[in-house]
């Protein structure tokens, strides 16, 4: 199977790697083409300079760019020049409203779409262990799931187009407050004279237990922050999450919150470092 795959930002770098890994046969693109060429010599496929000249013969295409404007950019320009009966697949984190875009315009050419975003982050891409979350027909999603699972360690159809990227808001409206209480937690902990590595030891084994408390408590007790999900890339996606709620009525009041406070983080010079550095603001 020819697989093309858009976007080599830090998760799409990794993904890519794992599709060659798997035996497909791998072609590449980035807005900056010397990162294409350098995935090459890291795992053979081949590149190509042009979004149409990628993926006019690829049977499926994976895409992993920035934003709603990135994606309906690179997504239409894709959809354009691929072959009727491919499928797009979509791993951005973006707006329901464009990934419903696209599915229309991708059916308009006799393509298929799926939105597919995903939660596990650098190391998740790197290993090979995101959770993907999926939106659009059955068919299609039983079609692409073992090509995505090439990188993934559970890949769930949510619902028709765009339940992939509501899912994936719940997921980043339910990590944003657990970073802000887990910060809060550590930050009492070193007030109060406690030894914060041993307060992580005992309460991770009870039922204040989360990912965020195994893979960045320690971290975040060292102040250590220059790794993982950037501030830059959270604030984008609480935003898609705000936006959302206002149209579908739901209330964010925490979520509003949190935004706040990682755009204080932007503030201070801490737009490219982890979520987790939420902890530094109480300092």
């Amino acid at each position: 199977m020819k697989i093309t795959f858009l976007g080599l930002g830090v998760m799409g770098y990794p993904m890519a790697g794992h599709l060659k890994a798997k035996g497909f046969d791998v072609t590449v693109y980035n807005r900056t083409t010397s990162k294409a060429i350098a995935w090459v010599k890291q795992h053979g496929g081949q590149f190509d300079a042009t979004v149409a000249g990628a993926v006019a013969d690829a049977d499926m295409v994976m895409m992993c760019v920035g934003n709603d404007r990135d994606l309906l950019d690179v997504g239409l320009r894709a959809i354009a020049a691929m072959k009727p009966g491919t499928t797009l697949v979509d791993h951005t984190t973006a707006s329901a409203d464009s990934a419903r875009n696209l599915f229309k315009s991708a059916a308009a050419k006799q393509i298929a779409f799926i939105d597919a975003p995903v939660s596990g982050g650098q190391a998740g891409a790197e290993k090979g262990q995101l959770t993907v979350m999926c939106g659009g027909d059955a068919d299609v999603f039983a079609n692409a799931k073992p090509v995505i699972d090439s990188y993934a360690k559970a890949t769930t159809l949510m619902g028709e187009s765009g339940a992939g990227q509501l899912t994936k808001m719940v997921n980043q409206i339910c990590i944003a407050g657990l970073v802000q209480a887990l910060s809060e937690g550590l930050a009492f902990a070193e007030k109060a004279g406690l030894d914060g590595n041993l307060v992580l030891d005992v309460i991770s084994k009870g039922a204040a237990q989360s990912w965020q408390m195994e893979n960045r408590g320690r971290t975040m007790l060292k102040r250590e922050f220059n790794f993982g999900f950037a501030v830059d890339w959270m604030r984008k996606d609480l935003g898609i999450c705000l936006d959302e709620a206002r149209r579908n009525g739901a209330r964010l009041p925490l979520t509003a919150v949190v935004d706040q406070f990682y755009g204080d983080m932007q503030k201070n010079g801490g737009s490219r470092f982890d979520t987790s550095s939420l902890i530094s603001r109480l300092d």
